[in-house]
């Protein structure tokens, strides 16, 4: 990025890391906004690395959470998973927990301008450490290894997940967590699609995997509005700050958003059509 934005007077760029609260101070001065996307999201490795997954996903959110409050940072957007809705893994449980420090953090504040708030979704097609790449790494007469031939995933864009923060930034009260609308897809779809070349071996669930993926439960269900492209989960403890919205809808009680009870799915077409048009971009992953 240092290379590409070299030219850019408005940014700088620092070495750190958000376990030193004192590199955060150093980074915020001045900031209005910040976006924290900082975590050990790889659910092996967080499940064989546990203590080092809590000191980055937990205490570096609540790192981010004093700098931020105390250097007077008007808007603070973390990014979650699915994966922290229900969780079985410990990075997701980690990561439940980073999203309960950020929303009560808008209490935390006091009287400080400072608003907190959260997005939330599924895989990004192509990120680094996704299937898609990987698929794309595997050389000719490779299996591709599935983990079960029923799983299903969310799937999202990066611009779709960078939209979705935009709006969080533009939109957020402060306590909300915003959950985009996107579709799902089968693995053994997404292994078609990706390479219709190789032959499948079912290697079976790792560590902590889920077999579908939530990004609602249904405890959530009394606090979730429709907001036509996306949902927003309210916060459930009392926050003087926010205010429920009014004239939007309320999702039914016993609402769930799973990735294998979905309204939308993804073909194998599209998803073929979309890594073809963006090949050079997954390289770079």
């Amino acid at each position: 990025m240092a290379q590409h934005y070299k030219d850019e007077s408005r940014l700088r760029f620092f070495i750190g890391d958000v376990r030193e609260r004192e590199r955060l101070y150093r980074a915020f001065d001045g900031v209005d906004v910040v976006v924290h996307a900082a975590a050990t999201k790889i659910v092996p490795t967080a499940e064989y690395d546990p203590f080092e997954a809590v000191k980055t996903n937990v205490l570096g959110a609540m790192n981010v959470i004093d700098a931020a409050i105390d250097t007077g940072v008007e808007r603070v957007v973390a990014l979650s998973t699915d994966k922290a809705s229900s969780p079985i893994n410990l990075y997701g449980a980690t990561k439940m927990a980073s999203d309960k420090l950020f929303i009560a953090a808008n209490n935390y504040s006091g009287a400080k301008k400072t608003r907190f708030s959260v997005v939330r979704y599924g895989n990004v097609m192509g990120s680094r450490g996704s299937v898609i790449p990987f698929f794309l790494s595997l050389p000719q007469g490779a299996k591709l290894p599935i983990t079960d031939p029923a799983m299903t995933r969310f799937m999202i864009t990066l611009e779709e997940g960078v939209g979705l923060v935009w709006t969080a930034l533009s939109e957020a009260i402060g306590g909300e967590i915003f959950v985009r609308k996107i579709p799902s897809m089968n693995i053994m779809d997404i292994a078609s699609a990706v390479r219709p070349d190789l032959e499948t071996e079912v290697v079976g669930i790792r560590p902590g995997e889920k077999l579908h993926e939530q990004m609602i439960g249904i405890e959530d269900s009394p606090f979730t509005f429709d907001f036509g492209d996306h949902f927003r989960i309210t916060p459930s403890i009392a926050m003087e700050k926010f205010s429920t919205p009014s004239l939007v809808e309320r999702v039914h009680e016993s609402f769930v958003y799973a990735s294998d009870s979905n309204q939308e799915w993804m073909t194998q077409e599209e998803l073929a059509d979309w890594v073809e048009s963006n090949r050079e971009r997954i390289g770079n992953y």
